[in-house]
């Protein structure tokens, strides 16, 4: 029987570590990150060995630069082009009757040139799965020329299967039907079950978190955009995915809470360009930017409002200084519904600042998790804002989905982003700013309506809970730059 001789083991294991640590340095640094991205990969790989290295080729890897290439690819004419319609529509509009403060968001946005402001748009604020999908189908069974479609979950039942006859009866019909779908968001709605939409004239493409476990598998990088637009004058965008869960028929989740938008109005051309960019980034056939994608918009509508899009594409982390420019103008109340808050440093002491400032911050966040160590994260962030007299509630109804923020009651965010890092460096992202005082106040009264549903966390029920809880919210803060 051989003998193993101790230090030889010794000596063998710590070079091991050593050739590690290295290695774990050289993979965490090779390319620009957070220092609490840095810091959480770092201890990831170096005491979780060959394993943490498996979990960095799956979730740690950056876009393939062929991918970004695809994006960025004439990218700014696409924008230029984009301006041009809008500047045109919008010369028939008086100019809006900003706030000061509203004026300097939009203004920012102008300075990208990715988001311009489009007016006399009408807006309609839906808070139920029923209603969204039903005022949807009727749009989508209405369409005479084309339906765009992009949504991060497009699950294999009920409502999806009424979702896909609609579409296979449009494309048999001669309307041009083309729908982008993230495979990992969308694990049941596989080539099986969107082949008779194909086989009907449709055109169907993932995302690119791509399932090819070799090549191009990117599990941190996900299509979170919800989009639909029908003949390019009505748009439909915010927080709802297309599954039975999302009408609440899950007992998992209970009353699946959300909010989204019908929009008619030239902010549809914002979502249409977004949908285009996105479709020729993953297709080997490009879709022409021609006027019949691009129409004039009959509308009598009289409302403001920006389309804000965002992803590892771009340098900007657009919809992240959205919500900071919001919270920063902000002089009396801020309203912020999120199923997700573990934010960054900026967004975290803005909020702070403004409660310092006298603004009073309410926060809604779910009463239960979807994912586990992602709701602890949550829990713990949120809790910290109460010692500065934050509001926060837990909303105990079903499940708290929606991501909207309500600033002074003249301006609301609503949209596919939540409060996290995922959906400001990681996620391809979509939000609709809204300048409107109408729609604002229709969200904040539907806000203070979730109150009722909701409880009320307190700093003594904070302090209060069990070691378990402290446990799961110390795990998942350590954690949380990976989230």
């Amino acid at each position: 029987m051989i003998k193993l001789d101790m230090s030889v083991v010794s000596t063998v294991f710590l070079a091991l570590l050593f050739v590690n640590t290295v290695a774990a340095f050289i993979t965490v640094f090779r390319k620009p990150r957070s220092i609490a991205s840095v810091f959480a990969w770092m201890m990831t790989l170096v005491f979780i060995p060959g394993f943490g290295f498996l979990l960095y080729l799956f979730c740690g890897r950056g876009i393939d630069g062929e991918i970004i290439y695809k994006f960025s690819e004439h990218h700014q004419s696409r924008i230029n082009e984009l301006n041009q319609i809008i500047k045109v529509h919008n010369y028939s509009f008086p100019e809006h009757p900003y706030s000061d403060d509203n004026h300097l968001l939009e203004r920012y946005f102008k300075n990208l040139d990715e988001s311009p402001l489009t007016k006399g748009n009408q807006v309609q604020f839906y808070t139920d799965g029923k209603e969204k999908f039903a005022a949807l189908f009727s749009d989508m069974q209405n369409a005479e020329d084309n339906i765009h479609v992009e949504y991060y979950s497009f699950f294999n039942d009920e409502i999806g299967g009424q979702f896909l006859d609609v579409l296979i009866e449009k494309a048999k019909q001669g309307v041009e039907v083309r729908l982008i779908f993230d495979p990992w968001g969308s694990p049941k709605a596989n080539r099986k079950f969107f082949q008779p939409l194909m086989d009907a004239g449709g055109k169907v493409v993932p995302f690119i978190t791509s399932k090819n476990l070799i090549r191009n598998t990117r599990l941190n990088y996900h299509l979170h955009r919800k989009i639909v637009v029908i003949d390019g004058q009505i748009g439909w965008t915010g927080g709802f995915n297309v599954g039975d869960q999302y009408l609440g028929k899950k007992a998992k989740f209970g009353y699946w809470r959300d909010n989204h938008l019908r929009i008619l109005g030239p902010a549809v051309y914002s979502l249409q360009n977004r949908f285009l960019m996105d479709w020729n980034s993953q297709h080997a056939i490009e879709i022409k930017y021609e006027a019949a994608l691009f129409p004039m918009i009959e509308t009598n509508g009289t409302i403001a409002a920006q389309v804000v899009t965002s992803g590892p594409d771009s340098e900007h982390e657009e919809i992240k200084i959205t919500y900071l420019k919001m919270i920063n103008l902000a002089k009396k109340e801020i309203l912020i519904q999120t199923p997700y808050y573990i934010p960054d440093e900026s967004i975290h002491n803005a909020l702070k600042l403004a409660l310092l400032s006298g603004v009073s911050v309410h926060l809604q966040i779910p009463n239960k998790p979807d994912h586990p160590l992602v709701y602890w994260a949550t829990y713990s962030f949120a809790a910290e804002l109460l010692a500065y007299g934050a509001v926060v509630e837990t909303y105990e109804k079903g499940f708290m989905h929606a991501k909207t923020m309500i600033v002074d009651s003249g301006v609301v965010s609503i949209g596919s982003a939540n409060i996290d890092v995922r959906s400001f460096r990681l996620d391809f992202e979509v939000n609709t700013v809204v300048y409107d005082a109408k729609v604002a106040e229709e969200a904040r009264q539907a806000f203070f309506a979730d109150s009722k549903d909701s409880e009320e966390l307190t700093l003594e029920k904070y302090r209060n809970r069990r070691l378990l809880i402290k446990v799961k919210e110390g795990l998942a803060r350590l954690v949380s730059p990976l989230l």
